[in-house]
């Protein structure tokens, strides 16, 4: 397929954040609540916007909770790093005249706070928060928002994401779907057109 278009999650496809998404939300939960929840017990809410998983984890202020999590997950971003291969390909791809672009569960502030996102600011055309749509992933707002900045044909949009969130979203705004596995700890169990084991895929 030639895709023209290829709109990138942030989480686990361009950054390696699980350990600082975790971290930070096992030390909210303990400062929030004083419950101690062991790390793999909060891998179903990595890559989902904060206030939906503070509803899901039962807590009566879910918008304070949210807010502390951010804070700690941006105190610990030291823990992050890109995964390898992404940058390189972010540019060649940018060469190739392909339209590059973004859609995420993060706010637009921690999007802007990201050292790495900054640095590679001028390979995205557009990019959509999670406060820049009416509803967040799974639905297909997210994309529609990109689709109708850029006058993109969802048939020749690619969304390379990690998460069931990214393929749901992706495929009812109707573009195609890549699983990041290098990323992802769902492997082969979420439906995708291409299933990448590496960034550098993407050129080929």
């Amino acid at each position: 397929m030639n895709y023209t278009h290829i709109v990138f999650d942030i989480d686990g496809t361009l950054l390696d954040t699980e350990k600082t998404g975790m971290v930070s939300l096992q030390q909210t939960i303990r400062e929030e609540s004083g419950i101690e929840v062991p790390l793999p017990d909060l891998y179903p809410y990595f890559g989902i916007p904060s206030w939906e998983a503070m509803i899901k984890l039962g807590f009566s202020n879910p918008e304070s909770a949210a807010l502390r999590w951010e804070e700690n997950f941006q105190a610990l971003m030291y823990l992050t790093t890109p995964f390898d291969g992404v940058e390189t390909t972010l540019e060649q791809l940018c060469k190739k005249g392909i339209v590059l672009g973004v859609v995420t569960s993060r706010h637009r502030s921690e999007f802007n706070s990201d050292p790495f996102l900054q640095k590679w600011s001028s390979f995205f055309t557009c990019t959509v928060c999670a406060n820049d749509a009416p509803r967040h992933k799974p639905h297909p707002d997210p994309m529609l928002r990109f689709i109708s900045c850029t006058g993109a044909r969802p048939e020749n949009v690619l969304f390379v994401g990690d998460t069931i969130y990214d393929q749901q979203c992706g495929h009812q705004a109707g573009t195609a779907f890549a699983l990041a596995t290098w990323g992802s700890r769902n492997g082969a169990v979420i439906p995708a057109e291409h299933y990448l084991q590496h960034p550098s895929e993407l050129l080929t």
